[in-house]
């Protein structure tokens, strides 16, 4: 539908960037006749994504101009190559990469209109409504035409593929019972799937630019880490809005993007890393939690000061640097993580401060870090953590009890995603940052913490993220391409087993593993 050509004009008036010059409007025009029914006015998105350039940082704009000219297969998204000149699409492709002023803004009220019931959970059968092993599923995401996979871990094999939300990002995240999975686009959508059932329930928008979601452990709550708005979104199980929590420090003088969110399932809680405030935040779905003591009070053990309900309401932790990311230790008592800087930190949610350094490097990436048991050359078992690094070749093993480097793996590049099973002795490790090895995946024997094996694809391409099935046996990988595949191993001799075509598939998850927090995968 086409807005009254008043309103479009303040609208795009609006939308245009503090640099536009006599050919802005052209281009504003063009952006209104030809992109805002699917991306709305102000660049926020309707049918289509938001066109802002946080929502678009994984899309280069020479990528962009190809979608704008050829359109994009399996979509609604046309091509304009004989409707616009290519000077008219360059010019609308740099526009959608300038920030909108003033800044746009997504309200409660926008949340809660934003809700979309796709199915009536009543009309759903109780029991999976296929034969394969639910706890044995995969979910593979497919960037390359916007879908996702469902694959059986057993038969290794797809058996139903949906259409997703623009560009998945944070991972999905499950129930406990494997039914319910959650994901998060870039441009704020939450959408919740019934895997038994192989609908889509519900949909709501819970921002502008969300980086992940989180699950409670109950399965009562989701909450959604925003950019933009600067804030946390929590849910109920059905996508009701249940409250809006603006990243600011306790004075409400800064405000932060928040860097991720973590369901914290032993304690019954949400961690939340802030990006640009030095804050870790604890959020109880606990109804029994202790109230929360805010700011400086003589003793809190007496009950002295005002205290706030600690159920659903944040727990402040203060650190001496900002988290990018964080990864947990087995009890979930502390946090390892580390800023863009590489500065890291162990940070102890019960006596709330920093407990010790990490000596890391470059960019390290904790939130795709793995633990497991090492022994070392006394013999004596020691559990160690290791993490990839986004800017140096090499995967960190760190000792857990003391803190300190137990070895650097040199690697063939920076890498981004580490993984492995309780029931392997074998870490697969990325080179997808270096341009000259994207295509090689390292395998580490976990005992000796060498390079053991390389695989890898045709030079150019991408090869990386690897998960287990459930019982471990094999190790599926996948070819970062447009057409591209997931590569089945065998988890034992490291043999290609099969592959399976898929269209950039960017991801891949196995129920099992997620829900269980195998010692081998992400949060």
């Amino acid at each position: 539908m086409r807005l009254p050509t008043s309103i479009a004009a303040v609208l795009i008036a609006l939308a245009l960037p503090a640099w536009a010059d006599e050919g802005a409007p052209a281009t504003a025009r063009n952006y209104q006749q030809h992109c805002a029914a699917c991306h709305a006015a102000d660049r926020l998105g309707s049918m289509g994504p938001a066109l802002l350039p946080d929502n678009l940082a994984r899309l280069r704009k020479g990528e962009a101009v190809k979608v704008i000219t050829g359109g994009r297969a399996a979509t609604q998204m046309p091509a304009f190559a004989e409707l616009l000149s290519k000077d008219e699409i360059a010019a609308l492709a740099e526009w959608i990469y300038t920030p909108v002023t003033p800044a746009p803004k997504w309200t409660e009220s926008d949340i809660r209109a934003s809700r979309i019931q796709h199915t009536d959970p009543a009309t759903l059968s109780p029991t999976p409504v296929f034969s394969a092993d639910s706890l044995n599923l995969f979910l593979v995401v497919e960037t390359g035409d916007h879908h996702v996979s469902v694959l059986d871990g057993d038969r290794l094999e797809p058996i139903y593929r949906f259409q997703s939300r623009f560009a998945l990002h944070g991972g999905p995240k499950f129930t406990a019972d494997g039914r319910y999975v959650f994901f998060a686009s870039r441009d704020g959508w939450i959408t919740k799937f019934d895997l038994w059932n192989l609908k889509v329930i519900a949909e709501v928008r819970a921002g502008i630019n969300t980086r992940n979601v989180a699950v409670s452990s109950d399965g009562r709550f989701v909450i959604a880490a925003n950019y933009l708005p600067q804030d946390l979104v929590l849910f109920d199980a059905e996508l009701n809005l249940v409250k809006v929590m603006d990243a600011t420090t306790l004075d409400g003088s800064r405000s932060s993007r928040v860097s991720a969110v973590y369901d914290a399932a032993p304690r019954k809680s949400f961690v939340a890393a802030m990006k640009d405030i030095p804050e870790l935040w604890e959020i109880s779905y606990d109804e029994n939690a202790e109230p929360i003591y805010d700011g400086y009070v003589h003793d809190y053990r007496m009950k002295e000061g005002v205290a706030k309900p600690g159920f659903l309401n944040a727990r402040r932790t203060p650190l001496e640097d900002v988290l990018d990311d964080f990864y947990f230790d087995q009890d979930y008592r502390q946090v390892m993580g580390a800023s863009r800087k590489g500065e890291g930190q162990v940070v102890n949610l019960d006596a709330r401060r920093k407990v010790a350094s990490l000596p890391l490097d470059g960019m390290p990436h904790l939130g795709s870090g793995i633990t497991w048991a090492w022994h070392d050359a006394s013999g004596i078992e020691r559990t160690v953590m290791a993490s990839t690094n986004l800017k140096s070749g090499e995967v960190t093993v760190i000792d857990m009890k003391t803190w300190e480097v137990v070895r650097r793996i040199p690697t063939r590049g920076p890498g981004f995603f580490l993984r492995s099973h309780e029931n392997s002795r074998y870490a697969f490790v990325d080179s997808m940052m270096s341009r000259e090895a994207s295509h090689i995946l390292q395998v580490i024997d976990k005992q000796t913490l060498e390079v053991v094996k390389e695989i890898t694809a045709e030079p150019g391409q991408t090869l990386a993220h690897i998960e287990f099935t459930r019982d471990g046996r094999y190790a599926l990988a996948s070819l970062w391409e447009q057409d591209g595949a997931i590569v089945v191993l065998d988890a034992l001799t490291l043999d290609e087993v099969k592959r399976l075509p898929m269209k950039k598939p960017v991801g891949k998850y196995n129920v099992w593993n997620k829900i269980s927090r195998d010692e081998g995968t992400s949060h």
